[in-house]
């Protein structure tokens, strides 16, 4: 006999926990990209916001990919691959945007 497991809301709750961070790591990369080309476009506030789109479109193909590993009838755990890159994408993103405005 095989059991039909009822995933409930925890995919769509995650999903959108995925979207809720894919948001705010828009608004970050868009702000620093705007800073970085805003004030004189220095060498190092361009880097900087070319950087921030960088990781952001990493992230956002992180957080897709992940999404669409939660449209299948067993979603698998995310183990540590996806929270940890997701941490460090967070973290190159929040200081790329710190230099570019320092």
């Amino acid at each position: 006999m095989t059991e039909s497991r009822d995933p409930g809301l925890q995919p769509e709750r995650t999903r959108l926990a995925w979207r809720r961070t894919t948001l705010s790591c828009t608004v970050v990369a868009v702000l620093a990209a705007r800073q970085g080309l805003h004030d004189g476009r220095s060498p190092a506030g361009l880097l900087g916001g070319a950087l921030s789109l960088l990781v952001w479109l990493a992230f956002l193909g992180l957080a897709h990919r992940r999404a669409r590993e939660l449209d299948t009838p067993r979603p698998r755990a995310a183990g540590l691959r996806y929270p940890a890159s997701a941490a460090l994408c967070v973290v190159a993103l929040a200081a790329f945007a710190v230099a570019v405005v320092v």
